[in-house]
């Protein structure tokens, strides 16, 4: 009696473990092993002189050595902006003293992804170092201001809605900033390259998602100044530290 109750408790240790085996070799991604050629991901970037949106595609050229064409559009601050409102006027609204042009540059970058250190099987992080080069496009758009008029009624004001002028708008006259939408139509076009470099950390638990923080160093130059800032020189390069998160998918 004891030796059936004891062939059957076996019997159940095994076939409960069978079970579990077999649950956990499904849960484990069978791609760990296969090179998958192709991958696309987005994300979000965040530099030191704003934030950004990128999209990119990549092809596993080798195991090590990947090729990647990305596409980026971020906005650029200047470093000496600050933000101020009109200190007579309650209602007023917030804007930056002194800025001429809000910028954005879209990027068109090719280059290669080089690996440093394989991820093991079990998981971890997938290091690999990067270099990119491409064209640079820059968008200036002027900035638009609610500019205060003196009514023939004294301690009244009409508001208009005017390209700021630094010989003609000053820290009493501008009531706040006018509508982001308006300026389109007088954009100007700033055509140059770029150049980056950076690491690529790949954190993703399966190799057919991809999940990485990517964070380097992207150097901007137009041979036409851009400018930014009234009273400080127009910018003929930019310098920006940035941090970048993809998400996205590999394929064959």
């Amino acid at each position: 009696m004891q030796y059936i109750k004891g062939t059957i408790l076996i019997f159940t240790i095994f076939l409960v473990s069978s079970q579990l085996q077999a649950q956990i070799e499904s849960a484990i991604d069978t791609s760990k092993n296969i090179l998958l050629f192709k991958e696309a991901s987005g994300g979000l970037l965040l530099h030191t002189q704003g934030w950004g949106l990128k999209f990119s595609k990549g092809y596993n050229k080798t195991a090590f050595k990947k090729r990647m064409l990305v596409f980026e559009l971020v906005e650029m601050q200047s470093q000496k902006q600050i933000r101020t409102i009109n200190p007579y006027f309650t209602n007023s609204k917030s804007y930056i003293y002194g800025k001429l042009n809000s910028y954005f540059i879209i990027r068109a970058s090719y280059g290669i992804h080089r690996l440093l250190n394989r991820k093991p099987y079990w998981g971890g992080v997938e290091l690999r170092f990067f270099y990119m080069g491409g064209v640079s496009l820059g968008f200036a758009k002027p900035v638009y201001l609610y500019i205060l008029k003196p009514s023939p009624i004294f301690y009244e004001y009409t508001i208009s809605e005017e390209r700021y002028d630094p010989e003609e708008h000053f820290v009493d006259n501008i009531f706040g900033r006018a509508s982001f939408t308006k300026g389109f139509n007088e954009i100007g076009v700033y055509p140059g390259f770029h150049v980056k470099v950076g690491l690529d950390f790949d954190y993703g638990v399966y190799r057919t998602k991809v999940k990485s923080l990517e964070a380097g160093a992207t150097l901007d130059i137009f041979p036409r100044p851009v400018p930014m800032m009234a009273f400080n020189d127009p910018n003929y390069f930019f310098l920006t530290l940035y941090l970048n998160f993809n998400f996205g998918k590999r394929y064959n």
